[in-house]
Order: structure tokens, then C-alpha cells, then sequence
């Protein structure tokens, strides 16, 4: 009994480190755009605006979804930019921005709708 208590609290230690350390190592945060003072949720959806918050420093921006075979993919675009970052999962809430060609067909109809919170970014762009 007592060991499982040890070991529970162990196991609780060791995610809030790793939650911890995520969070240090977030440089931005991707969020509806919206305006709003406190971070918005959004859905997954093509054309859907969505800003890079860093700091003071907000980048809007839009969302690209395309498809292939049922399985779907998200890309940031700055607004007044080529560019377009795949939004790599990189654990629970958070989220790398890659530069790369979006794989797929353009998504329709407001596929697939996911709605998301705020995403914490680990790898930002130099925008």
C-alpha cells in the first residue's frame, strides 16, 4: 500500500517536470484570432484565422487543411506570406511549426471541424 502511494507520487513528480519544462521551452502560443485579451480556442478548418502570440509580439495568420486518404493535416500561414508550417504534434497542447509544402488536397466543407485550444508553439518561425 505504501509503495503504491511512493510510486503514484513519483509518477505525479515526474509529469509535472515534464509539464514544467514544456511550458519553459514554448516560445509562442497558436490561438483564435479573435482579439480577445485571453487566448482562443479554434477549429481545425481551412481559411480559419489563427495568430502566433510570443510575448507582446502577436503574427496574424490563417490555417490550411489538407487531406489525403481520411487522414488530415494542418498548416499555419502568416498573413502576407508564401510561407506555410505544418503543425507537428508535440505532445499534449503543444505543437512544433515546420516550414514545409503542404501534402494533399485542399480540405472542403470545413473538414474536419476539430475544435482545439490554445496550442503551445516549441519551435518558432522568425517572423
Amino acid at each position: 500500500m505504501i509503495f503504491r502511494h511512493i510510486a503514484t507520487s513519483a509518477l505525479l513528480g515526474a509529469l509535472s517536470c515534464t509539464t514544467a519544462l514544456a511550458d519553459e521551452n514554448a516560445c509562442a502560443m497558436l490561438a483564435g484570432g479573435t482579439n480577445s485579451a485571453t487566448p482562443q480556442a479554434f477549429q481545425v478548418r481551412d481559411g480559419e484565422p489563427v495568430d502566433l502570440i510570443s510575448g507582446a509580439k502577436t503574427v496574424h495568420g490563417k490555417l490550411l487543411v489538407f487531406g489525403e486518404n481520411d487522414v488530415f493535416r494542418a498548416y499555419w500561414q502568416p498573413e502576407n506570406s508564401a510561407e506555410k508550417y505544418v503543425l507537428a504534434n508535440a505532445g499534449d497542447n503543444a505543437v512544433r511549426l515546420v516550414s514545409t509544402v503542404p501534402q494533399g488536397s485542399p480540405a472542403t466543407h470545413g473538414e474536419p471541424g476539430t475544435m482545439l485550444g490554445p496550442l503551445r508553439v516549441l519551435s518558432c518561425p522568425r517572423l
